[in-house]
Formats: structure tokens, sequence, C-alpha cells
């Protein structure tokens, strides 16, 4: 790996953070992806609907009251 690639990843204790348990799945929400990659939180969950056959079904799911 070029030193530049290890310089541009995220550490995991800032990822591990940011990791919470809910309903049982282990979670990221969607502002602190958007954080990580440095976009605007609209503009990351737009390209994810633009893009959704490159994610595994499990990717992301709204949150109900059931």
């Amino acid at each position: 790996m070029k030193n530049n690639d290890t310089e541009s990843l995220i550490p995991e204790e800032r990822v591990a953070q940011c990791i919470i348990i809910l309903r049982g799945e282990k979670v990221i929400l969607d502002f602190h992806l958007a954080a990580f990659y440095q976009v605007d939180n609209k503009n990351l969950k737009q390209a994810v609907r633009r893009n959704l056959e490159r994610f595994p079904e499990d990717f992301m799911f709204r949150l109900s009251n059931q």
C-alpha cells in the first residue's frame, strides 16, 4: 500500500466510535458516513439511491416505529 493510501484511511478508532447497536445490528448512521467521505449527507443519500445495484441489500434501511 502506498503511503498516501494509508494517510487517507479513516482511523479504526474513529469508525468504532460511530458504530452503534440498533435492534441487535451494528449500524453506522448516514451522517457519520457522510462525514467520513467529506460530503453532504443529502448528497451521500442521493448517490446511494442512484447506485442501488452497487450496494448489498442490507447496506441501508429506514427506521420505522415497528
